[in-house]
């Protein structure tokens, strides 16, 4: 039902790093402020929109504030000789080539496609890549559709910042549905699609359609859910109340639950104040009220959220208006980690407490979670084994499905974020996993040469 009455339409503007030093509002930022997030803008991405800026923002707390921090380029996130440089390009206005170039340098060393993301998980279809999809895990295949490649405001902790960085590395985007479809029929085994970007309800209805129709006329007897990563829900949530086409939008999710297959909006919801606001409550009501379910997640982000009670807060207030807590992730080995990242040993106590503070409602969560390029690698707690202190894993998800919910042990290490940081316990001199990954990385170069000869 939609909510016109209530919900007169908002007009919806965005505002990039050109605009620092022209609209009013961003004058509550020194001038030397407003010129390091124009020059960290100038390596990631920068767009926020007015409902972000004036709705949940707080100001009088800022730059402390976890809203800033989550949608304001920090200075932190380059090291500083980086910064440094990038700052004396932006204050004394050099060219715009010599400016970008130096972006272009850092950004090449920040990892910009983790996990095997370019070379590991493109599919393909009769001997053609396809660059548009990927597809790493058995039953869920990725499909970034190319017009919905942008976000409605961008987060600073985003691993697939290179989505949105003119000169950056190689996107994912296809307008090929034909391709999707007729993978899924090659592939019997995918059960599971996720449209992802960027941020698939950037775009109209009537373009969304465009990619969803096919699916549900296709009649693929695999298909059983769909699923849309957005984060429209809490950057702006008059997508589903108030846009000249937000009715389209409800009703083309109907039109997936009516299928008969389940339509799950992945939504990423990063801090408790992003559910904070009447018009993200009436969002979340509207969603749901089509038959979607609505699972939630993202990163344990330092700066941000890395506090237990946030956590609790945020999934008791998602269980209360029937959203599903999802995953807690750990911040990924892109971009910015150095400045977000949260050690792993920091990552499962935060869990843990806030964990115990939920109703098993709220106990559908997983974390803290790395997705890495074996898989999903779950960080289960610390032990101590045969009087050795160790972390104990498990892979949620695996590149081998042989691979999920078998524990394996690493060495604690009190500094590690990632799980390259971590080496095998009680003298193992690898991980069972590491074998078939070497393999796999060797055919794949293989594979890439004889595709380039």
């Amino acid at each position: 039902m939609m909510l016109e009455a209530t919900y007169r339409r908002r007009k919806f503007r965005v505002f990039t790093k050109r605009d620092l030093d022209v609209d009013p509002r961003f004058r509550r930022l020194a001038s030397e402020d407003r010129l390091a997030v124009r020059a960290v803008a100038e390596v990631f991405p920068f767009r926020i929109n007015d409902y972000v800026l004036d709705d949940l923002i707080d100001w009088r707390r800022v730059p402390e504030d976890p809203i800033y921090q989550l949608a304001f380029p920090q200075r932190g996130m380059l090291l500083p000789d980086d910064f440094d440089r990038m700052y004396r390009l932006v204050r004394d206005e050099a060219p715009a080539a010599e400016t970008a170039a130096a972006a272009a340098g850092i950004q090449a060393r920040l990892n910009p496609h983790p996990s095997g993301q370019s070379d590991l998980n493109v599919p393909e279809l009769d001997g053609r890549p396809l660059p548009g999809m990927q597809h790493k895990y058995r039953e869920t295949v990725l499909f970034f559709p190319a017009p919905g490649q942008t976000c409605h405001t961008y987060c600073t902790y985003c691993f697939r910042w290179p989505q949105f960085v003119a000169g950056g590395a190689r996107r994912f985007a296809s307008r090929q549905v034909e391709d999707l479809v007729a993978y899924l029929r090659r592939h019997p085994e995918v059960t599971d699609i996720l449209i992802t970007g960027g941020d698939p309800l950037v775009m109209k209805a009537s373009l969304l359609s465009r990619y969803v129709e096919p699916l549900l006329s296709s009649r693929l007897p695999n298909l059983r859910s769909i699923r849309i990563g957005t984060k429209a829900l809490s950057w702006w949530p008059y997508r589903f109340l108030s846009d000249s086409d937000a009715g389209d939008l409800l009703r083309l999710f109907e039109r997936v639950t009516d299928s008969g297959r389940q339509l799950a909006l992945m939504a990423h919801y990063s801090h408790p104040r992003e559910l904070g606001t009447q018009a993200a409550v009436d969002a979340l009501r509207q969603v749901r009220g089509t038959g979607a379910v609505v699972r939630t997640q993202s990163p344990l982000i330092r700066h941000v959220n890395d506090d237990p009670r946030a956590w609790a807060r945020l999934w008791r207030r998602q269980v209360q208006l029937g959203a599903v807590p999802y995953y807690m992730f750990v911040e990924r080995d892109t971009g910015a980690q150095h400045y977000f990242a949260v050690s792993l040993a920091r990552a499962h106590a935060i869990f843990r407490q806030a964990f115990a503070e939920v109703s098993g409602l709220a106990r559908t969560v997983r974390g803290p979670s790395m997705s890495a390029t074996p898989g999903k690698v779950l960080v289960q707690g610390v032990a101590e084994v045969r009087g050795e202190r160790v972390f104990a894993l498990s892979f949620l998800q695996g590149r081998d499905p042989a691979w999920v919910g078998r524990p394996f042990f690493a060495r604690f290490d009190p500094d590690a974020v990632w799980l390259d940081d971590l080496r095998p316990a009680f003298g193992e001199r690898q991980f069972f996993f590491e074998g078939a990954m070497r393999r796999l990385a060797a055919d794949a170069g293989e594979h890439e040469g004889e595709a380039t000869a």
